[in-house]
């Protein structure tokens, strides 16, 4: 029997979400609470749509020749995916079979570094990270949770060198701080296998989702990021790693 999932929604020719040209899938389901999701309908874990694997299969293959041609593939993302391991599991196992590159995107909350999660990790090509801030206090402010999970999976990517894409969104107010964007390329400093760290702009274009929801949205007002604000990071984090874009 094919092995079932929630899926949130898919996108069939992401382009931003690791390289080439890619299938998403954005499962359902999150237990981070950031001010600034743009996904907010995806937090509940009982929501979403059950799909599987099979079926999903079939609809990604009539996708490959766009995928290989731009070197992309297939990314699971949320939601948070780490919250359906057996599926992410058994998705990459099919998208190996059929010649397809695997990309896990996640927050790295994931309390413990189980078997099931290092073939997980394994059937993984390419991992992006989300590092929300390297702070704790100022972690748990933004998302309600502390980073230590994150932290602690970052380090063991680092361990297996796993191919990563760093990503670090910044928000004016939460994450802009000279001395946090410091502390964070200290903190990634020795990891030889981040390959590229991506520099992410807040935005609001979630809000209307909020709002839907009837509820508040958390940063009402909030402005993106001035481009030297940007280049200022940048710079910083060029420092402690050569390959930084936004």
């Amino acid at each position: 029997m094919s092995v079932m999932g929630l899926v949130h929604s898919i996108e069939t020719c992401g382009a931003v979400d690791g390289p080439g040209i890619r299938f998403i899938i954005f499962l359902q389901g999150c237990l981070m609470r950031c001010k600034y999701c743009h996904n907010r309908d995806t937090w509940a874990l009982n929501g979403g749509k059950e799909m599987s694997v099979d079926e999903l299969i079939a609809e990604i293959v009539q996708y490959r020749s766009y995928m290989q041609a731009s070197g992309g593939g297939i990314t699971i993302s949320g939601g948070e995916a780490m919250l359906q391991p057996e599926f992410v599991k058994a998705m990459f196992e099919a998208c190996h079979l059929e010649g397809i590159h695997t990309c896990l995107d996640t927050n790295g909350f994931v309390r413990r570094i189980d078997d099931l999660t290092k073939e997980v990790l394994k059937l993984s090509d390419l991992v992006l990270l989300d590092i929300k801030q390297i702070d704790d206090q100022k972690h748990i402010d933004l998302t309600h949770v502390s980073n230590k999970y994150t932290l602690q999976f970052a380090k063991y990517l680092a361990e297996i060198n796993q191919p990563v894409y760093l990503r670090y969104v910044i928000v004016p107010g939460y994450t802009d701080a000279i001395e946090d964007a410091h502390a964070l390329g200290r903190f990634i400093a020795p990891m030889k296998n981040i390959e590229k760290i991506e520099l992410l702009p807040y935005h609001d274009l979630g809000r209307h989702k909020w709002i839907a929801m009837g509820e508040s949205y958390p940063l009402e007002g909030v402005n993106p990021p001035s481009k030297d604000i940007m280049e200022n990071i940048k710079n910083i984090l060029l420092t402690y790693n050569d390959n930084v874009i936004y």
